[in-house]
């Protein structure tokens, strides 16, 4: 494979030892590397020459990883860009706010270097993956799987490649009841461990995401079962 053609990864991190490490795994994996040592930095390279994912630290001088992926969500031309947080904040209310502010998953320090590259690829395989050519259709929504356009009563809707992908996932399958088990399996992978909570994170993004002021809400929660979607009101 030519280098052009190997996905391109930024690295997000201040620790030069920590660097040193991640390049030398993702190279020996088949990625392209470059690497910013702050958020403002980051953001640079970012506009330049747009990475295929980032792997970003909390813990940055200048301007904090959680204030970057902030500002990358913000962005139309960021918004659907694929990030790993990487941090040595370990604590569950980090994690739920990494997601909650835009991460697609979040890793916590020390990790395996093979672990992550399989986290990696998952992600990738998930944003990058051929999608099938039909528009899906749902109630006054509509999603097309080869543009990555969502609209609603024909206004754009604006998803993260995560909540894309559980969208994508209901709506292949409308009025189904999945578990949280369910979904990770088919949004994660089986070989990638996701914890629970994090569908439901995701879960309340896509909400966010889907529904307007004065919208029915699709996204039913059903008590001790997980989630559908519907247009039942009924819902836990």
């Amino acid at each position: 494979m030519n280098d052009s053609n190997k996905p391109l990864v930024l690295v997000v991190e201040d620790e030069a030892p920590l660097v040193t490490l991640l390049r030398y795994n993702l190279e020996k994996s088949g990625f392209r590397v470059d690497e910013a040592g702050d958020g403002n930095e980051a953001l640079t390279k970012i506009t330049e020459t747009p990475p295929d994912l980032i792997l970003l630290d909390w813990m940055l001088p200048t301007l904090s990883g959680i204030e970057l992926c902030r500002q990358l969500r913000r962005r139309p031309a960021t918004r659907g860009l694929p990030v790993i947080m990487l941090t040595a904040r370990a604590e569950d209310q980090d994690m739920v706010r990494g997601l909650e502010t835009g991460a697609d998953d979040y890793i916590t320090k020390p990790f395996s270097p093979e672990a992550l590259i399989a986290r990696i690829r998952a992600l990738l395989r998930r944003t990058g993956a051929a999608p099938a050519k039909t528009p899906l259709l749902f109630h006054d929504m509509e999603l097309d799987p080869t543009t990555h356009k969502v609209t609603r009563a024909g206004k754009v809707l604006h998803l993260g490649p995560t909540e894309f992908r559980l969208l994508e996932f209901f709506m292949r399958h409308p009025r189904r009841v999945f578990s949280r088990e369910d979904v990770l399996n088919a949004v994660w992978g089986r070989d990638i461990h996701v914890e629970p909570r994090t569908v439901d994170v995701h879960i309340r993004r896509l909400r966010k995401a889907i529904n307007g002021e004065g919208d029915l809400d699709l996204v039913r929660t059903v008590r001790a079962a997980g989630y559908a979607l519907d247009t039942d009101l009924v819902a836990a």
